[in-house]
């Protein structure tokens, strides 16, 4: 069967398969083929790759390759498909019923998974700092390292935030950073966002409350080689503001649930054209409406207020969706 490909040449064979895997994109269904001194590497979604790695037309290509053995999954070792996550070798379930838990947990762990840990959900995410209590079924800690687009975060889901599902918009948003910009995140956990943006060459500043996120977003700028793009403030970033005022070209406020009582301290913080990406959480009837307003409300007339993309992340609840407004300040 043809899929398409990343063609390579051998000696960038590791590098290329190596950045392919930390970004999610290697079709696991099929092997990697060699011929004529090229690896091939089945790929998933080749327009990503494109995007991911500049890549021309010709180094991706349609090919005939192996499949692979199949692999036993959770699935095949129980009665029902489990419900889990992958955050770099641990799984991460949600399930109330002990016995269940169990049962998956010894179900991941005698799968073909590259999993060694296995931790369950114990609580809602609670308190400013956003964390949640976990129940460890298999392995010895909640530290983890997860490895996303070519960035390398290591984090203890016990002590700081952190969601996978948020990759693919990490990425969008990435995409948009150019070198030499300031970027600022008011609230920047361990470095999902500031990491990738310093990678892009920004002058970087996160700030976050949870002083655990701040130690672990210094780490993770020191494993990603961009420590000296990266300053990290241990704080609330309204007591902050002033401080930075007038300092962004690109702002992040990635806190859904109550980022419109931080609207004062972002508009003081942008400089004369910045771009602030929003987040929110609203009904599905009007997802973006309120958060414009609010913006309008804190900016204008100081600054002219451009709505450049109204964007849904994911479905969030029941007729609630997470979105973000990606919008132009200029003053």
């Amino acid at each position: 069967m043809e899929v398409p490909c990343v063609r390579v040449a051998l000696e960038d064979g590791e590098a290329t398969r190596t950045t392919l895997a930390d970004a999610d994109l290697i079709d696991d269904r099929y092997e990697i083929a060699v011929e004529d001194g090229r690896l091939y590497i089945p790929v998933t979604d080749p327009e990503t790759v494109r995007t991911v790695h500049d890549l021309d037309d010709g180094e991706i290509v349609s090919r005939a390759v192996a499949e692979r053995d199949t692999q036993t999954t959770p699935a095949d070792l129980l009665a029902f498909e489990p419900s889990y996550e992958r955050l770099g070798e641990a799984a991460l379930i949600d399930e109330d019923d002990s016995e269940r838990a169990r049962a998956i947990a010894n179900a991941i762990l005698e799968s073909d998974l590259p999993v060694d840990t296995v931790l369950n959900k114990a609580s809602k995410v609670k308190g400013e700092t956003r964390v949640r209590d976990w129940e460890l079924l298999a392995g010895e800690t909640t530290e983890v390292v997860h490895r996303e687009y070519g960035c390398e975060f290591a984090l203890d889901l016990a002590a700081v935030y952190f969601s996978p599902r948020l990759a693919t918009e990490r990425h969008r948003v990435t995409e948009q950073v150019e070198a030499g910009e300031r970027a600022f995140d008011m609230f920047a956990g361990v470095g999902p966002f500031v990491i990738p943006f310093a990678k892009r060459g920004a002058e970087c500043v996160g700030v976050d409350i949870n002083p655990e996120a701040i130690a672990y977003l210094r780490e993770n700028a020191r494993r990603n080689g961009v420590a000296d793009r990266v300053t990290a403030v241990n704080g609330d970033v309204r007591d902050l503001a002033d401080e930075y005022g007038g300092r962004a070209d690109r702002l992040v406020m990635n806190l859904p649930h109550s980022a419109d009582e931080f609207l004062e301290s972002a508009v003081t913080i942008a400089g004369d054209d910045c771009v602030l990406h929003y987040y929110d959480i609203q009904h599905e009837d009007d997802p973006f409406g309120p958060g414009e307003r609010a913006i309008r409300a804190a900016a204008e007339p100081e600054y002219v207020v451009d709505v450049e993309t109204r964007h849904t992340v994911r479905s969030y609840a029941p007729h609630e969706l997470n979105v973000c407004l990606d919008v132009r300040l200029e003053r």
